[in-house]
Order: C-alpha cells, then sequence, then structure tokens
C-alpha cells in the first residue's frame, strides 16, 4: 500500500521477568482497513491490544499512530491520541443506565472545564446538554434507544455487546480495537455483529483491529489477518493464504494435520 499506515508496530515487544510473553511484533494497518489478530489460546493477542492501547508499556519497539509515538503513554492519553477499545469480557458500568454509559465516553472529550462544573457555569450545563444529545443520537444508530434509561446490567448479552462498542465509538476513536467481540454469543447474535462492524465500519469511516476465535467471523469479514502463536508472528496475508497456511494449520491442529493438508493439496 503506497500511503503512510494509521498503525505502524515495528519489532514491539514486552516480557515480564524472565519471561518473553511476546517479541518481534510487527503490524501495519492502513486508513478504512478490517484486520484481524488470530491465534491458538495463551497466543498473546490480547497482550499485543494492552501494548497498543497503554495498559502495558512494551519493553522494545515501537508503536505510532499517524507518525505519532504511542510508547509510555497512558491508557487515557492512548484513548485522545485516536484509539478505543473493547474487552473480552464485557466492561460496562452496570449500575448505570445505557445513557450515562455512553456519556461517560464524551466526558472524556468534554470541552468545559472543571471550573466550570464545580461552580455549574453556563458552560457546564450547555456541555452537558450537548454531550446529552449527542449519546442519545449514538444510542438510536445502535438500536439502543428504548433502554436508554435501563441499568446495563439489565440488558440481553448481545445488546450490552453493542453497548459497550458504542461507548468505544462515542470517544471518537480513528482506529477502534475489538477484543473477542463475538464470545459467547449464538450463531444468530455473532450474525448480527457481523452486520453490526460492517455497519459501523462505513457509517464511521473506521479502521478497525479484531481480535477473535470465531473463523467464520473473521474469515467473513476481515481483509487482511495476522496470526501469533507463543507470542511471535507466524504469518499475515488474506483471509485464503491464512486458510491455506502450514504454519497456522499447524499452530491450530498440529504438525501432522498441517503435513495432511500439504500432501492433499494440489502442487
Amino acid at each position: 500500500m503506497g500511503s503512510n499506515p494509521l498503525l505502524k508496530v515495528q519489532s514491539a515487544g514486552i516480557q515480564f521477568g524472565g519471561l518473553k510473553a511476546v517479541w518481534d511484533f510487527n503490524m501495519e494497518i492502513h486508513q478504512g482497513e478490517l484486520v484481524g489478530l488470530i491465534g491458538p489460546n495463551g497466543a498473546g493477542k490480547t497482550t499485543c491490544f494492552n501494548l497498543l492501547t497503554g495498559v502495558y508499556v512494551p519493553t522494545e519497539g515501537d508503536i505510532s499512530l499517524e507518525g505519532q509515538r504511542l510508547n509510555g503513554l497512558a491508557p487515557y492519553q492512548v484513548t485522545r491520541k485516536g484509539i478505543s477499545r473493547t474487552f473480552q469480557n464485557i466492561r460496562l458500568f452496570n449500575e448505570l443506565s445505557v445513557l450515562d454509559n455512553v456519556k461517560v465516553a464524551y466526558h472524556s472529550l468534554a470541552k468545559h472545564s472543571i471550573v466550570s462544573s464545580i461552580f455549574r457555569l453556563p458552560s457546564h450545563f450547555s456541555g452537558e446538554k450537548e454531550m446529552e444529545e449527542k449519546s442519545i443520537e449514538f444510542l438510536k444508530i445502535f438500536q439502543l434507544e428504548p433502554y436508554l434509561y435501563e441499568k446495563a446490567k439489565n440488558l440481553p448479552y448481545g445488546m450490552q455487546r453493542r453497548l459497550e462498542i458504542a461507548r468505544a465509538l462515542a470517544a471518537g476513536p480513528k482506529l477502534l480495537l475489538l477484543d473477542e467481540p463475538a464470545a459467547g454469543m449464538n450463531p444468530q447474535e455473532t450474525h448480527e455483529l457481523m452486520e453490526l462492524i460492517a455497519f459501523v465500519r462505513e457509517k464511521f469511516n473506521l479502521t478497525i483491529l479484531l481480535i477473535e476465535h470465531d473463523m467464520k467471523l473473521v474469515m467473513g469479514i476481515c481483509e487482511r489477518i495476522y496470526v501469533l502463536d507463543h507470542g511471535q508472528l507466524i504469518a499475515d496475508g488474506t483471509p485464503n493464504e491464512i486458510r491455506n497456511n502450514p504454519k497456522v494449520i499447524e499452530a491450530y491442529l498440529g504438525e501432522e494435520a498441517a503435513e495432511s493438508h500439504a500432501e492433499s493439496s494440489p502442487n
């Protein structure tokens, strides 16, 4: 690709004590792409997400967004730079309403000051009104308007996922990271999720990086896929290239399966 990448990861890695969790990790994602990151359990996928979002500081390598180095930034600073994420285990404010969960994200971008909030100045009220209006409009897009004042914990599982994605998008990201969004979903919910991801990508001109174990979902919506195994990148390419890559087959199914696939493949 000719343009400069939105996200660039160069030889990034992290170790805990003497254990290398991820090393020599390289990735480029361009504006508008929908990219997958897959690998067996324990491969290091969520660790990579934690590196990208400032939860962990890489012990080697560089991570940059639009050419700006992210190494060492706190998670809230990474969010302000333009990266938002969801989590493998849904992390909503369960006791808050659906509306307030989204307003929390808008507060991170609030223009009125702490002083105006403390003294209840006009700018505070106008800012709060604007955030509420934007949040409601946002929840309409995600078909959550009927549940505005319902506690988040009372939503069905699939709607909780929608709410978490809506909250992540309310922060206005350039890059959205989705960590196993289909976890715990039934086939119908997974199909609806695929449609939702495609919709928000087009609606908000988003770039998306997705971790997922559901191969049908990954192969169905991702344009390129990176594969991790034991903390190392073992392959990257199109879904078809990954589907037929012996290293990937071996990582998931073992050496015998990879050899069997190679023998059965046409020369």
